[in-house]
């Protein structure tokens, strides 16, 4: 018997049945109710589906596999809106149960399979929560196109799956079935764009490899961007592990400048000179090392990665930030703040009322100082000012020497060092113009100059280290403060370099019994900068022993406190590679233990993210302490440094400080407005802004001054009115009160940093990258503020020079092939996270466009505003090379 004029039959009967059921129901008045709410083709539809279940149960296979193929028909053909079930599927809800029952009755046939598919389906309306029933049919169903059943019900699968997987594991039974499964959703996602669902289901079955062979050319992007968004949220080893697979997806598309952002991300060398040996174009290396550079690693290219020898000299140069300070400097001329600003032009006392011109009788050396730091920091880099770098033959007769003497002892050297922060990275000017200064007879301006030369040197290497020829011989000379600011030249001129030569240098110093505490503690410093996140075993334990020697009294002493920040810095993101280090810390005295437990961990885990890291600080800052303990102070810098890894973390970290500052004891509150500094450094929020305006009129003066400096580093850079405004206040409020009024200067000489033009903000990249040594540079003079009186307001005000490290300008510069500044049109914008959107959406909103060069705020991105030329980077940041679009025609 042919199924053929069955199932014309078939269709014929449901017509009568129809007609003839309708009158038939009419005296039962609840079904009128139920059957009245349906239109006329739902009803027919209803019983037909009725009828195919009957049919399904029919004895004759013929009937049957009809009856299968029409339901199948029907579910696949509805469609159904994003509120309602499709009807087919809602009619077929009573019958689930029997259709059930009916499955387990049959013997095995390919029918048997075609009625599992679709129990199956039916399961996704159908099923109890926990059952995972849609994918059990589904294994037991035939191996037909999943996909053809809709989007809906592979999300659900996927989701079966997961579950299935987490219980086979704990069985630790076996899955194969479900691989094969997997392959197909996998496939089916990424076909219709849905590559966020591919790479979650993936991660749920620990099977990330397999996207690679999915990922083409249309999707790739798309899922290395959701990919490197979603590692900041992965718990370790998990985010390496998604990482490594964008990298190699990356690799495999020729998305090479992505591939190193990668790779600088995860801090892994043997993937950057992968990057470069696989690249053939030189352009775009050239590129790469505009990108090392901003990250400030020290790297060293060799044959492999490029061959003709005159363009790896031009190369390493790029990565060396030989060409930074003439790229700085261009960027001023076009802006036109070339001309020097004197400290009087940022504190714009005319602006005040009588009472601020009161503050002539104040400490006069002390407003000196500050003048020297406010002068430092606005023309940082501009090569020239209105107080160290006068002409000697000018109409006043006198020469730069006379500034350097309106300042007492160590006011001297601070004034000394200022001079290299002015002539900031032009090493050959710069060592030039401070080298006069070492044939003084004070020892305070010799230091100065020592540290000068170690600030002109920062982030830019050099073949024959100037900073170290020079420096080298001071550090063991008769003077304290001689040697502290040789010492910590080298630290902030070599960061990051993990130079051998140095370490010979300075870890003699740490050994010897005999040496002053304060040159141990600015050694322990500057060993953590050169060494910063290298782990290096040798330098831990130099300033562990060097820990274990210190008397109990000088436990008690702030400097001793930079021992263990410099035994932080080797770890420096470097997560559970901290742990042993943390157990030998557990054998110190009892003074410094917590100090350092909470030291290390705060930086170890700095710019991870990672939520229990916080959760332990927290745990931390929540407990009465004895006389005389002080390690909640770090343990709140900690919860900024851990959280200040993504803008979800960072905005909770805000309020959970809110928090501490109502409920937290008076040493809790004197670290908060440091650790809100950290979190929105250059980056001045109006609800931050605000809290630390109120902390800066604080009653508790320790408070108060951390808060009048974190109101600075918040606005480093930005020229902020509201910030300048808010401090020229505060500059008449405490016009009697030296001390407040030294920190309220400093404060605008920061907002003003470079006249705008420079940032301390660590990340970059589109705040993909965080630069360990800017972020080390950072963190070293927020713990010397956790001392405000003893460092910052004593005899040490030179920690405020540890911020160079942090100090890069914020431009975007357009080059052409020969490296040669090209102006382009580029839109500025608001960033829009568009990670897993539909479409191509806007990358940028609110743009205003410009010609570059141009300043980047923090949260902006530019993007070209021509086809005329191609960006070789991906993110336009730092200096961008640009190529000429081959195919690009001029409109006419």
């Amino acid at each position: 018997m042919t199924p053929e004029p069955n199932g014309a039959s078939g269709s014929g009967t449901t017509r009568e049945e129809a007609t003839v059921k309708v009158p038939a129901k009419d005296p039962k008045k609840k079904d009128e109710k139920k059957d009245d709410d349906l239109s006329d083709e739902d009803l027919a539809l209803k019983q037909q589906l009725e009828l195919y279940v009957e049919r399904v149960q029919d004895a004759d296979p013929g009937l049957q596999k009809a009856a299968l193929e029409s339901m199948r028909q029907e579910i696949r053909t509805s469609t159904s809106s994003m509120t309602s079930v499709p009807k087919p599927l809602k009619f077929l809800r009573p019958h689930y149960g029997t259709l059930k029952a009916y499955y387990e009755t049959m013997g095995d046939s390919d029918l048997k399979k075609y009625l599992a598919d679709i129990l199956s389906v039916l399961a996704l309306t159908m099923s109890a929560e926990g059952e995972r029933e849609s994918l059990k049919y589904r294994l037991l169903g035939s191996e037909g196109d999943i996909g053809s059943w809709g989007h809906e019900y592979v999300r659900n699968l996927a989701g079966e799956i997961a579950q299935e997987y987490a219980k086979r594991q704990s069985e630790e039974a076996g899955i194969d079935d479900l691989m094969e499964l997997v392959q197909q959703i996998v496939a089916f996602h990424m076909k219709h764009n849905a590559e966020p669902e591919a790479v979650d289901l993936l991660m749920e079955v620990e099977d990330l490899d397999l996207l690679i062979e999915h990922v083409d050319n249309t999707n790739f992007k798309r899922t290395c961007l959701y990919l490197t968004s979603a590692a900041k949220y992965l718990p370790g080893p998990d985010d390496l592990l998604v990482l490594d697979i964008a990298y190699m997806i990356d690799i495999k598309f020729e998305e090479y400048a992505n591939a190193l952002q990668i790779a600088l991300y995860l801090d892994n060398l043997q993937y950057v000179k992968q990057v470069f040996t696989a690249c053939d174009d030189v352009l775009r290396k050239k590129q790469f090392c505009y990108i090392l550079g901003r990250q400030g690693i020290t790297f060293e290219l060799d044959e492999e990665m490029c061959a003709d020898d005159e363009e790896r000299y031009a190369m390493q140069d790029i990565i060396n930030n030989a060409k930074l300070s003439e790229g700085y400097l261009a960027l001023a001329r076009d802006i036109e703040v070339m001309e020097a600003k004197s400290p009087e032009d940022i504190y714009k006392a005319h602006l005040l009322d009588g009472r601020a011109s009161a503050g002539a009788s104040v400490d006069s050396a002390r407003q000196n100082l500050a003048a020297t730091f406010v002068n430092a920091f606005v023309n940082a880099g501009f090569g020239q000012d209105k107080l160290m770098t006068v002409p000697s033959d000018a109409a006043t007769g006198g020469s730069s020497g006379n500034w350097l003497f309106k300042n007492k002892e160590h006011g001297k050297a601070s004034a000394a060092a200022s001079l290299g922060m002015i002539l900031l990275w032009d090493v050959d000017s710069g060592l030039a113009q401070i080298d006069k200064y070492f044939h003084s007879n004070d020892n305070y301006v010799i230091a100065g100059a020592l540290l000068g030369v170690g600030i002109v040197n920062c982030s830019v290497k050099n073949d024959c280290d100037p900073a170290l020829a020079l420096l080298a011989d001071y550090v063991d000379k008769e003077d304290p403060f001689i040697r502290i600011g040789a010492i910590m030249g080298l630290g902030v001129a070599y960061a990051g370099a993990q130079n051998e030569q140095i370490r010979g240098k300075l870890m003699p110093i740490l050994s010897d019994s005999k040496t002053p505490l304060d040159v141990v503690a600015f050694t322990a410093i500057s060993l953590g900068l050169i060494y910063v996140g290298s782990c290096n075993e040798e330098v831990a334990q130099a300033i562990i022993f060097a820990l274990m020697d210190r008397s109990e009294a000088e436990l008690q002493d702030p400097l001793t406190k930079f021992l263990p920040l410099g035994l932080g810095l080797l770890y420096l993101g470097k997560q559970e590679s901290v742990e042993a280090t943390a157990e030998v810390s557990k054998t110190f005295n009892e003074k410094i233990r917590k100090y350092c437990d909470m030291t290390l961990l705060s930086c170890a885990y700095a710019g991870t993210g990672n939520v229990l890291k916080v959760q332990n600080l927290l745990g931390n800052c929540a407990q009465h302490l004895e006389k005389g303990e002080n390690y909640q102070g770090p343990a709140v810098l900690g919860i900024a440094m851990v959280s200040m890894a993504e803008e979800l973390g960072l905005d909770m970290a805000i309020r959970t400080l809110e928090h501490l500052l109502q409920y937290g004891e008076q040493n809790i509150r004197r670290s908060v407005p440091l650790a809100l500094a950290l979190l929105c450094i250059s980056n001045p929020k109006v609800n931050v802004m605000d809290t630390l305006s109120r902390l800066s009129h604080d009653t508790d003066s320790e408070v108060a001054s951390a808060a009048i400096i974190s109101l600075g580093l918040i606005g480093a850079g930005t020229n902020n009115a509201r910030i300048a405004g808010m401090l020229r206040n505060l500059s008449s409020y405490y016009y009697k009160d030296a001390t407040l009024l030294f920190c309220v200067r400093l404060a605008q000489g920061l907002v003003h940093l470079g006249k705008g033009l420079l940032t301390l903000n660590p990340y970059h990249s589109d705040r993909f990258l965080l630069s360990p040594v800017a972020l080390a540079g950072l963190v070293t003079f927020l713990h010397a503020c956790l001392e405000m009186k003893a460092m910052v307001l004593g005899r040490y005000h030179i920690v405020l020079y540890f911020l160079v490290l942090a100090m890069q300008s914020r431009m975007l510069m357009t080059v052409d092939e020969n490296l040669k500044p090209l102006s382009v049109p580029v839109r500025v914008g608001q960033a829009v996270d568009v990670v897993g959107q539909a479409g191509r959406p806007k990358t940028i909103t609110g743009f205003q466009t410009h010609s570059t060069p141009v300043l980047l705020a923090a949260g902006d991105r530019a993007e070209l505003a021509t086809e005329k030329y191609i960006p070789l980077s991906p993110i336009l940041e730092g200096f961008v090379i640009l190529k000429e679009n081959p195919d690009y025609q001029e409109e006419s």
